[in-house]
């Protein structure tokens, strides 16, 4: 593979582009590995059918309305034509006195790609609190592409694992699927609850995360000691 391409870059020394191949052998074994998960993502036999039809709350398309309320059911989260949805919970509960910066700094990054994700799939947010707690926090992060619910009044974020037995709130992303009239889980981020290495965090959703991947791409990585916050400045 090495070389294989033939781009060099100006007044680059030689150990320079022997260290970039070896790099570039390893980015392409990473590019297959991507891959290979995620075909054994797709071949998943289908998950339980879900524990209840779930019925969430939800405002107006507007953030600035601050009157319209409505209960939506897990099952009409789903287009016609769209079987499969995919829900990020957030962690923002009724007990914490500001939304987590990590969460805030992914869905800043999926805010801008709602529109082109729901042209595949559903794609909503839940979390904990109330919605007079979640939407004004959104007008001023300004999401208004993201469809917000409120869980506060079922189950749905302790069942499916956004929540610890003890109340604490979890950045767990699930996928379901729509067959034969039925809802069924079809995948957990669990990478979030597995072991992982010291100077590492769980990584679970990284992949779709703007900002760990791009400052990978630099001589200062990621670090360990930097986290992102609601605010600069």
């Amino acid at each position: 593979m090495s070389g294989s391409h033939g781009v060099t870059f100006p007044n680059e020394s030689a150990d320079y582009r022997a260290a970039r191949h070896k790099l570039l052998d390893a980015e392409a074994r990473l590019r297959e590995q991507t891959e290979e998960v995620a075909c054994l993502r797709r071949e998943l036999p289908l998950g339980g059918v879900v524990k209840s039809d779930y019925v969430f709350e939800e405002g107006g398309r507007n953030l600035a309305d601050n009157q319209t309320t409505k209960l939506v059911r897990l099952s009409e989260l789903f287009q016609d034509e769209k079987d499969s949805l995919i829900i990020y919970s957030f962690m923002y509960g009724p007990a914490m006195n500001a939304p987590c910066p990590m969460c805030t700094s992914l869905l800043d990054g999926l805010n801008g790609n709602a529109l082109h994700i729901r042209q595949r799939v559903n794609f909503a947010v839940v979390a904990e609190s109330p919605l007079k707690r979640i939407r004004p926090f959104a007008r001023e992060r300004g999401w208004g592409n993201l469809r917000l619910l409120s869980s506060a009044s079922n189950t749905y974020t302790a069942d499916y694992h956004g929540q610890t037995p003890d109340g604490a709130q979890m950045p767990m992303l699930n996928v379901f699927t729509r067959r034969g009239g039925q809802i069924h889980h079809f995948y957990g981020t669990e990478l979030l609850y597995a072991p992982f290495p010291e100077g590492m965090d769980a990584r679970h959703v990284d992949s779709v995360w703007p900002l760990w991947n791009m400052l990978d791409f630099t001589p200062e990585g990621r670090g360990t000691v930097w986290y992102p916050e609601l605010r600069y400045g």
